[in-house]
């Protein structure tokens, strides 16, 4: 079978079976959910809780609160408009749920709300190894609290998730970008050292010195990298109450015993960070090494309409990028079923038929034929699924009331009277 339709460039299927596109390995529905309970247990032992916010926002929400000079607003987004509105599927997710903390009133739980999230984003960029146009991000947000624990322990958390999945050839990088004045003073100097070169720079770096002077720091060109080396140091602009929270940071950081490379070039590409910022890569993922990155965002909350400002933390992580770093090998295997139920004849077929739902409002993972096909093609079916016990049921089984449970793997075969099927299944499915 064919169809002259496929998925749209930069997009993926993701199917009971791994498979590879191009180059990339992409998992199996088993392997992702797999991932995303690590993630969830993670998440569940640093105390946050789950949320949830549509894939689609008003455009005004995100401008506002990712930048209008940013790369995404720019030429990133894929928007569109309904009775004159505008809307965009969600480029990212911290704008999104900073308008459900303020629309929800999330503050009134009380104390810190420290929530996380798992859900696909979308951005028209062009798609390469480990990035998409649909991708999938998770991430956590802890609003309502200024103190450097939360910076330290939401850089920990993230630590831990690569932690849980044995990936150790990383690089913590950290930095602190002050608060808006002080880096208004720096990118005006920071501009001022640069223009003159600007016959040496890309052509995205000439445009950023117009638009977005910051994100020239995030340069991976070699001798864009030169130049910058005598360039001005946004540590050196910080207010001293925004250094020393800086050195607390560090100092907790060091308490957890979590490793971090000072990095006074590290800028991020949203515009509503201050103070902390924060990125994890791996060197293994070559050019574009970045895993996870994030950074504190005190003044998100007004940009998007709160009357007062709101401090909160959070990162985001792209799941494809987790799996490009993530050895299969670490990856369970598919859930296998604990028995398969074969049939020879019809009356087998409706007894089968029957009693599959019974053993599965036992707990059970049970699979059976739906094609008709012969004994012998239903154990090779039963072979492939890699079934833990293979239940033939024929006229003989049905009379005598009893029926043949084969251990797929020794190929041992036991009589079982049907009145004590479901416990003998159960006890070894449980062992």
């Amino acid at each position: 079978m064919s169809t002259s339709f496929q998925n749209i460039r930069g997009t993926f299927d993701i199917l009971p079976d791994a498979y590879t596109e191009g180059e990339t390995r992409i998992a199996s529905s088993a392997e992702w959910q797999a991932v995303e309970s690590v993630i969830d247990d993670v998440m569940r032992r640093y105390n946050y809780e789950e949320i949830r916010t549509p894939i689609f926002e008003p455009t005004e929400l995100v401008a506002r609160g990712v930048g209008q000079n940013t790369d995404i607003v720019q030429k990133e987004m894929f928007a569109f408009e309904r009775s004159d509105t505008q809307y965009v599927l969600r480029p990212e997710i911290t704008a999104p749920v900073m308008r459900a903390y303020l629309q929800h009133h999330l503050d009134q739980r009380g104390g810190v709300q420290k929530l996380f999230y798992v859900g696909p984003c979308f951005r028209a960029e062009k798609p390469q190894k480990g990035r998409y146009r649909q991708f999938h991000q998770f991430g956590v947000e802890v609003i309502g609290a200024d103190d450097a624990r939360a910076d330290a322990e939401t850089i920990a958390s993230m630590m831990a998730i690569y932690d849980a999945f044995g990936i150790d050839d990383t690089r913590l990088r950290i930095n602190t970008l002050g608060m808006p004045a002080a880096r208004s003073a720096y990118v005006s100097d920071l501009v001022d050292y640069l223009e003159p070169y600007a016959d040496e720079l890309s052509d995205t770096s000439r445009r950023r010195l117009e638009t977005n002077p910051l994100r020239i720091l995030d340069t991976k060109l070699d001798h864009e990298q030169d130049l910058l080396r005598d360039a001005p140091i946004l540590t050196d602009y910080v207010r001293d109450e925004d250094r020393a929270h800086y050195e607390e940071v560090k100092g907790l950081l060091d308490e957890l015993d979590v490793a971090y490379d000072e990095d006074p070039h590290l800028v991020r590409g949203l515009d509503y960070y201050t103070r902390t910022a924060f990125e994890l890569e791996s060197p293994s993922l070559g050019a574009q090494s970045a895993l996870a990155g994030g950074g504190r965002y005190d003044l998100l909350a007004q940009e998007i309409g709160s009357d007062e400002p709101v401090p909160a933390i959070g990162y985001a992580a792209g799941m494809e990028r987790l799996f490009l770093a993530l050895d299969t090998d670490r990856l369970p295997e598919p859930d296998r079923p604990d028995v398969f139920l074969a049939a020879l004849g019809d009356d087998a077929a409706r007894w089968v038929f029957r009693t599959t739902q019974t053993l599965r409002r036992e707990g059970l993972h049970v699979a059976f034929d739906m094609k008709g096909r012969s004994l012998k093609a239903q154990m090779r079916e039963a072979n492939r699924q890699d079934a833990t016990y293979t239940l033939i049921i024929g006229g003989n089984e049905l009379e005598a009331e009893a029926a043949t449970v084969k251990h797929m793997e020794s190929g041992e075969q036991t009589e079982v009277p049907f009145a004590e099927l479901t416990d003998y299944l159960t006890d070894r499915a449980t062992a």
